[in-house]
Formats: structure tokens, sequence, C-alpha cells
């Protein structure tokens, strides 16, 4: 997936990050002060203009940093910081190359999961948007050769599992912490917000037409023989 591909899958996906306001202000009233609604649609529709204004010949990383520094200016908040800093964590862990494939995009997942761990002192257990991040990452590491679309739907299941566990799970880190056991029994907004994100560019995604057969899941592998007897090459997520 080049550059520009990345940019037109994110700004179709983050309209339905955009259109769950309402949602994520409701959980986040629950267990927080309210505003990730409202930082959720002002980054997304921050983070779109940025992408419709983007160059044919833009890197990956690039367009994963103008969107972290888009989304952490749009309305400054820890969610905002944690979405910025992730994004920058991500494109540094890319480089340079022109061309994003599935397996360098799982090392940039789990380099913003590990910046948004750290930076938040916190761990998947903990009611964060870690407990969807972190099994989504290992749902696309256990499905490298399958298609694109297998790929996102194991995903979005994995993201949809974790965001169901915080349900029981009493709050450890930030402001939700105060509010202890009373949030029982309803998500986490930030974890409802990754899985927002997951299901758009689940909808968003269009397999591609031409691909070269080194960017093929198993091609390097069949090239030194380990693929054997096994069925076609599928079409990757990139």
């Amino acid at each position: 997936m080049t550059g520009s591909e990345l940019a037109v899958w994110l700004n179709s996906g983050l309209v339905n990050l955009e259109a769950a306001k309402d949602e994520l202000t409701e959980l986040d009233s629950i267990a927080g002060d309210g505003d990730l609604g409202i930082t959720v649609e002002s980054g997304a529709k921050a983070v779109r203009s940025a992408l419709e204004q983007t160059s044919a010949d833009v890197t990956p990383a690039e367009v994963l940093r103008s969107s972290g520094v888009a989304f952490a200016r749009a309305n400054p908040s820890s969610f905002s910081g944690l979405f910025g800093g992730a994004a920058a964590a991500a494109a540094d862990c890319v480089g340079e190359v022109e061309h994003l494939g599935v397996r360098l995009a799982l090392s940039a997942g789990r380099a913003a999961a590990a910046f948004i761990a750290a930076r938040g002192q916190s761990n998947v257990g903990d009611r964060t948007v870690l407990d969807a991040l972190s099994p989504a990452l290992d749902a696309l590491e256990s499905t490298l050769l399958l298609s694109g679309s297998q790929q996102l739907d194991a995903v979005v299941a994995a993201a949809s599992g974790g965001v169901e566990l915080t349900r029981t799970m009493v709050p450890r880190r930030g402001r939700a912490a105060w509010v202890g056991t009373r949030c029982l029994g309803s998500p986490d907004a930030g974890a409802v917000a990754f899985l927002r994100l997951m299901e758009g560019l689940q909808s968003a995604f269009e397999p591609p037409r031409d691909l070269p057969e080194s960017d093929l899941p198993g091609a390097r592998e069949g090239r030194s023989g380990a693929r054997g007897s096994s069925p076609g090459p599928t079409r990757p997520l990139m």
C-alpha cells in the first residue's frame, strides 16, 4: 500500500470514528470527564482535512506522522496526545519505505502500542485502549497469510472481544481510576474508539487489484521452497 493509498483508506475509515462522537461522549461520562467524543470528532475531522491535502508521492510514514500531528493539535487532551505520539512511533518504525506491507504495518502497530503503554503507564488489563489494540495486533499477526478481508475480520473481532472484556475491568489509570467499580458493565471509551476506527477501515477496505509478487504472503518462502504444495497466495491487507 503506497502512501497515497493509505491516505485515502484512512480518510474513509475515519468517517466511522467521527460518527461515534455521541457514543464516546456517553461512555466517557461514566468513567471520565465526558470529553472524548469531542476530542475524537475534532481529531478525526482534522486528520481527514490533512489527508486530503497530501501529495501523490507522499510516503506511508508521512501519512502517519501528519495524521498524528493533526489529531493532537485539533483538541489537546490526554487521548489526543497518546494518538499523536503513537502515530509518530508508528511512522518512525515504518521509515522511508514507499510501500507499506502488512508485516511492517504490524511492527508499526506494536511500536504504537508500546508508546501508549509507556506514556500512559498502562498494560493490558488496566481498562484502556490497549485492551482492544493488543488483541487486534495479535489477531493480525496470526493471519498474515490470509487475505486482507480475512485479516480485517480477525482484527475487528479481536478488538470487539477486547472491548467486551473491559466491561469486567476496574480502571487503574487516569481519571477513570477514581470511579472504581462504578463503571463495571460499561466498556472503556478509548477501547471503543479504537474499535470504531477499525470497523471504519474494514468497511472502506478494497483489495488491491495489482500487487507485486514480493508483497504477497508467502512469496519469499515460496522462492526458498518453504511454501510446498499450499494453495496460491491470497491478497494481503497491504
